[in-house]
Protein backbone atom coordinates (compact mmCIF):
# COMPACT_ATOMS: atom_id res chain seq x y z
CA UNK A 1 0.00 0.00 0.00
CA UNK A 2 2.76 2.52 1.19
CA UNK A 3 4.57 1.61 -2.25
CA UNK A 4 1.92 2.79 -4.07
CA UNK A 5 1.40 5.74 -2.59
CA UNK A 6 5.46 6.43 -3.35
CA UNK A 7 4.75 6.05 -6.84
CA UNK A 8 1.59 7.87 -7.20
CA UNK A 9 3.89 10.67 -5.57
CA UNK A 10 6.19 10.46 -7.71
CA UNK A 11 4.26 10.51 -10.34
CA UNK A 12 2.44 13.94 -9.35
CA UNK A 13 6.22 15.15 -9.22
CA UNK A 14 6.99 13.83 -12.38
CA UNK A 15 3.71 15.90 -13.67
CA UNK A 16 5.05 19.23 -11.98
CA UNK A 17 7.88 19.08 -13.18
CA UNK A 18 6.61 18.83 -16.92
CA UNK A 19 4.19 21.29 -16.42
CA UNK A 20 6.92 23.87 -15.11
CA UNK A 21 9.13 22.99 -17.84
CA UNK A 22 6.17 23.66 -20.19
CA UNK A 23 5.67 26.78 -18.97
CA UNK A 24 8.88 27.52 -18.95
CA UNK A 25 9.73 26.72 -22.79
CA UNK A 26 6.31 28.96 -23.49
CA UNK A 27 7.94 32.25 -21.65
CA UNK A 28 11.02 31.99 -23.05
CA UNK A 29 9.32 31.37 -26.70
CA UNK A 30 6.92 34.42 -26.01
CA UNK A 31 10.31 36.63 -24.96
CA UNK A 32 11.94 35.41 -27.93
CA UNK A 33 8.95 36.56 -30.01
CA UNK A 34 8.72 40.32 -29.06
CA UNK A 35 12.77 40.07 -29.46
CA UNK A 36 12.80 39.43 -32.89
CA UNK A 37 11.33 42.11 -33.46
CA UNK A 38 13.64 45.10 -33.13
CA UNK A 39 16.51 42.47 -34.02
CA UNK A 40 15.10 41.46 -37.21
CA UNK A 41 14.59 45.01 -37.91
CA UNK A 42 18.80 45.24 -36.63
CA UNK A 43 19.49 42.45 -38.80
CA UNK A 44 17.90 44.18 -42.09
CA UNK A 45 19.20 47.12 -41.85
CA UNK A 46 22.99 46.31 -41.11
CA UNK A 47 22.97 43.32 -43.90
CA UNK A 48 20.34 45.00 -46.36
CA UNK A 49 18.13 41.83 -46.23
CA UNK A 50 14.73 42.36 -47.21
CA UNK A 51 15.57 44.95 -49.54
CA UNK A 52 16.51 47.56 -46.49
CA UNK A 53 18.71 50.22 -47.85
CA UNK A 54 22.09 51.38 -45.43
CA UNK A 55 21.74 55.21 -44.12
CA UNK A 56 25.21 56.36 -45.03
CA UNK A 57 26.00 59.37 -42.42
CA UNK A 58 27.84 61.44 -44.85
CA UNK A 59 27.83 62.02 -48.96
CA UNK A 60 30.42 59.19 -50.42
CA UNK A 61 33.58 60.68 -51.42
CA UNK A 62 35.21 57.64 -52.36
CA UNK A 63 35.99 55.92 -55.85
CA UNK A 64 33.55 56.17 -58.69
CA UNK A 65 33.08 53.14 -61.26
CA UNK A 66 33.14 53.76 -64.95
CA UNK A 67 30.20 51.93 -65.04
CA UNK A 68 26.32 52.81 -65.44
CA UNK A 69 23.65 52.00 -63.45
CA UNK A 70 20.29 52.85 -63.45
CA UNK A 71 17.91 53.76 -60.51
CA UNK A 72 13.88 53.26 -61.06
CA UNK A 73 11.69 54.89 -58.91
CA UNK A 74 8.28 53.69 -57.72
CA UNK A 75 5.47 55.28 -55.36
CA UNK A 76 2.50 53.68 -53.72
CA UNK A 77 0.05 54.63 -51.25
CA UNK A 78 -1.68 52.71 -48.36
CA UNK A 79 -4.64 54.54 -47.15
CA UNK A 80 -3.74 57.97 -47.63
CA UNK A 81 -5.61 60.02 -49.88
CA UNK A 82 -2.47 61.83 -51.66
CA UNK A 83 -1.55 62.10 -54.45
CA UNK A 84 2.27 60.34 -54.32
CA UNK A 85 4.45 60.11 -57.21
CA UNK A 86 8.57 60.55 -58.23
CA UNK A 87 9.14 63.46 -60.46
CA UNK A 88 11.28 61.31 -62.64
CA UNK A 89 10.93 57.69 -63.15
CA UNK A 90 14.58 56.47 -63.26
CA UNK A 91 17.73 57.88 -63.57
CA UNK A 92 21.13 56.40 -64.87
CA UNK A 93 23.92 57.03 -62.71
CA UNK A 94 27.75 55.78 -62.06
CA UNK A 95 28.32 53.55 -59.45
CA UNK A 96 29.81 54.94 -56.67
CA UNK A 97 28.15 58.70 -57.92
CA UNK A 98 25.91 60.68 -55.66
CA UNK A 99 22.84 61.79 -56.76
CA UNK A 100 19.57 63.37 -55.61
CA UNK A 101 16.08 62.19 -56.52
CA UNK A 102 12.49 63.95 -55.61
CA UNK A 103 9.36 62.57 -54.87
CA UNK A 104 6.22 64.85 -55.04
CA UNK A 105 3.54 64.91 -52.46
CA UNK A 106 -0.08 66.52 -52.98
CA UNK A 107 -2.77 66.34 -50.38
CA UNK A 108 -6.33 65.62 -52.21
CA UNK A 109 -8.34 65.21 -48.39
CA UNK A 110 -10.55 68.47 -47.24
CA UNK A 111 -8.18 68.56 -44.21
CA UNK A 112 -4.65 68.23 -43.20
CA UNK A 113 -3.57 65.02 -43.59
CA UNK A 114 -0.09 63.55 -41.46
CA UNK A 115 1.63 60.53 -43.76
CA UNK A 116 4.87 58.45 -43.24
CA UNK A 117 6.60 56.42 -46.26
CA UNK A 118 8.24 53.11 -45.64
CA UNK A 119 10.81 52.02 -48.45
CA UNK A 120 12.34 48.79 -50.50
CA UNK A 121 14.64 47.99 -52.62
CA UNK A 122 14.69 45.53 -55.50
CA UNK A 123 16.27 43.17 -56.40
CA UNK A 124 16.74 42.69 -52.21
CA UNK A 125 20.33 41.81 -52.10
CA UNK A 126 20.92 44.86 -53.83
CA UNK A 127 19.22 46.84 -50.01
CA UNK A 128 22.85 46.33 -48.68
CA UNK A 129 24.75 48.55 -51.17
CA UNK A 130 22.00 51.11 -51.68
CA UNK A 131 22.80 54.19 -49.16
CA UNK A 132 20.81 56.82 -48.46
CA UNK A 133 22.17 59.82 -47.83
CA UNK A 134 19.44 62.30 -47.16
CA UNK A 135 15.31 60.78 -46.71
CA UNK A 136 12.40 61.23 -46.08
CA UNK A 137 11.11 57.87 -45.46
CA UNK A 138 9.98 57.29 -41.62
CA UNK A 139 8.85 60.77 -41.14
CA UNK A 140 5.56 62.10 -39.86
CA UNK A 141 4.96 64.88 -42.99
CA UNK A 142 1.76 67.14 -42.14
CA UNK A 143 0.13 68.39 -45.42
CA UNK A 144 -2.70 71.26 -45.18
CA UNK A 145 -5.70 70.46 -47.82
CA UNK A 146 -4.32 71.09 -51.98
CA UNK A 147 -0.72 71.78 -50.50
CA UNK A 148 2.30 69.95 -52.25
CA UNK A 149 5.38 69.01 -51.28
CA UNK A 150 8.73 68.25 -52.34
CA UNK A 151 10.54 65.25 -51.11
CA UNK A 152 14.54 64.28 -52.37
CA UNK A 153 16.56 61.63 -51.45
CA UNK A 154 20.20 61.50 -51.45
CA UNK A 155 21.80 58.52 -52.67
CA UNK A 156 24.37 56.25 -53.86
CA UNK A 157 25.37 53.04 -55.34
CA UNK A 158 28.65 51.26 -53.00
CA UNK A 159 31.06 50.07 -55.62
CA UNK A 160 31.48 47.20 -53.31
CA UNK A 161 28.29 46.12 -55.31
CA UNK A 162 30.10 44.50 -58.45
CA UNK A 163 32.17 42.01 -56.00
CA UNK A 164 28.86 40.34 -55.33
CA UNK A 165 28.51 37.16 -57.66
CA UNK A 166 24.45 37.68 -57.82
CA UNK A 167 24.74 41.42 -58.41
CA UNK A 168 28.46 41.87 -60.59
CA UNK A 169 26.02 41.82 -63.59
CA UNK A 170 22.91 44.09 -61.89
CA UNK A 171 21.57 46.92 -64.45
CA UNK A 172 18.71 48.27 -62.47
CA UNK A 173 17.63 48.63 -59.20
CA UNK A 174 14.31 49.63 -57.60
CA UNK A 175 13.70 51.79 -54.80
CA UNK A 176 10.00 51.82 -53.95
CA UNK A 177 8.06 53.79 -51.20
CA UNK A 178 4.81 53.43 -49.69
CA UNK A 179 3.20 56.51 -47.99
CA UNK A 180 0.43 55.61 -45.36
CA UNK A 181 -1.35 57.94 -42.85
CA UNK A 182 -0.47 58.60 -39.11
CA UNK A 183 -3.12 59.28 -36.87
CA UNK A 184 -2.56 62.61 -34.75
CA UNK A 185 -3.59 62.06 -30.98
CA UNK A 186 -5.42 65.02 -29.81
CA UNK A 187 -4.02 66.19 -26.56
CA UNK A 188 -6.23 66.08 -23.66
CA UNK A 189 -7.89 69.21 -21.83
CA UNK A 190 -6.89 69.62 -18.30
CA UNK A 191 -10.45 69.47 -16.26
CA UNK A 192 -8.98 71.74 -13.76
CA UNK A 193 -10.18 75.32 -14.23
CA UNK A 194 -6.60 77.59 -14.94
CA UNK A 195 -5.72 80.04 -12.05
CA UNK A 196 -7.94 83.14 -12.23
CA UNK A 197 -10.99 81.73 -14.45
CA UNK A 198 -14.14 81.81 -13.27
CA UNK A 199 -16.03 78.66 -12.84
CA UNK A 200 -19.15 79.69 -14.66
CA UNK A 201 -17.58 79.97 -18.02
CA UNK A 202 -20.04 78.46 -20.52
CA UNK A 203 -18.20 75.60 -22.58
CA UNK A 204 -17.50 75.66 -25.82
CA UNK A 205 -19.58 73.32 -26.94
CA UNK A 206 -22.68 75.20 -25.38
CA UNK A 207 -21.96 78.41 -26.30
CA UNK A 208 -21.50 77.31 -29.67
CA UNK A 209 -24.88 75.67 -29.77
CA UNK A 210 -26.28 78.79 -28.14
CA UNK A 211 -24.86 81.18 -30.92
Amino acid sequence: MSGEITSGASRKNSNRVVVAVCLAFFTGMVGMAYAAVPLYKMFCQVTGYGGTTQRAEKQYAGRVLDRDITVRFDANTNGIPWQFEPVARSVTIKIGETTQAHYSATNKFDRPITGRASFNVQPEMAGAYFNKVECFCFTDTTLKPGETLDMPVVFYVDPDIVNVPELKDLKTITLSYTMFPVEKKQPVASSAPAAGSSNNKVPDSEASLGG
